[in-house]
């Protein structure tokens, strides 16, 4: 299905996508409360992790009180068994905001997945569907002859994406894969870069600390979750530790440990270690962004005002 007519006939003059993103543990779940309450909005996650409802603590998903405060969308809604990716994403959340712009003028998008929350914004190429079988038999060459083999698969097939994607970055290779599979043409013929016009105003707020600051936040937090039973939740989900849904930071470190590869504390410093480089890297995607305006955490007034000035002169910003 094409995402690029979503919208029913209902005005979407003066409607404006309130997009709050940063690096993990930097505080996005806080300010974006007290935000939504300010305004009398909901809050739409686009964190991919917290949509898995088997997956509480290890994904920092929001706190009944938190939930209770603000209505929130996409959170716990999926099962760690279910297919999912940014295409379908985008197509369910603008259905979402379809209906619920219908009554509110501004809704929050919230989270630091980048591919998704781009997905909801610009709008992402029309890619194939993958079948469970090509999943399964690139996942399985990953597996036994390992990140060399794939990479080295994707030069040949699909030289352009080689030289573009991360390599260090197995999801990303595996699903180039998978596409030439199923198209029988490279990765980066199918991807046009073309940005979808939204028919509602986007207002996109970064929120960042200073380094040192913000990996001593993560360090804590990962302290904090193996405190409020981080390790047994994991052991929970052993069995199931082939999906793509548990092959992420907090969870697969956990799995080494139990498979005997490493010690507790080190599986412990690994996923600090492993957390603090995934923020790095939402970073660098987020700094590319020249529509982000950036904030600390703490300075509600000013992106409040931000906010405010930007909705009263949505065509000009860099007036407002």
């Amino acid at each position: 299905m094409s995402s690029v007519c979503l919208f029913t006939a209902h005005n979407m003059q003066g409607k404006t996508l309130l997009v709050i993103v940063g690096p993990t543990g930097v505080g996005k779940t806080h300010i974006s409360i007290r935000l939504a309450r300010q305004w009398a909005a909901p809050i739409v996650s686009a964190d991919s992790r917290q949509f898995y409802r088997e997956l509480r603590i290890g994904t920092a998903a929001p706190t009944e009180d938190e939930l209770r405060a603000v209505r929130h969308y996409f959170i716990g809604t999926h099962s760690i068994h279910d297919e999912y990716n940014s295409g379908q994403f985008e197509l369910d959340v603008h259905r979402l905001l379809d209906e619920l712009f219908a009554s509110h003028d501004l809704v929050l998008l919230v989270g630091g997945s980048m591919l998704y929350v781009d997905a909801v914004c610009h709008g992402i190429d029309d890619l194939p569907t993958i079948d469970a079988a090509t999943r399964a038999y690139w996942l399985e060459q990953y597996r036994t002859r390992g990140a060399g083999f794939i990479q080295e698969e994707l030069r040949r097939l699909d030289p352009e994406h080689y030289r573009q994607v991360d390599l260090n970055n197995h999801k990303r290779v595996l699903h180039a894969l998978e596409v030439c599979t199923i198209t029988g043409r490279p990765y980066s013929a199918l991807r046009t870069g073309r940005r979808k016009e939204r028919p509602f105003h986007i207002i996109k707020i970064g929120l960042n600390r200073p380094r040192e600051k913000l990996y001593e936040r993560i360090n804590r937090r990962v302290d904090q979750m193996m405190t409020d039973g981080l390790l047994a939740e994991a052991e929970r989900f052993y069995e199931y530790r082939h999906l793509n849904t548990l092959n992420t930071v907090g969870y697969k470190e956990l799995y080494a440990y139990m498979e005997g590869r490493m010690s507790l504390p080190e599986a412990v410093e690994l996923i600090k270690q492993d957390t603090r480089r995934y923020a790095k890297r939402q970073l660098s995607w987020f700094n590319r962004d020249k529509e982000m305006h950036w904030f600390h955490p703490d300075d509600e007034e000013e992106i409040i005002q931000y906010v405010t000035r930007q909705q009263a002169n949505p065509f000009n910003p860099s007036e407002a």
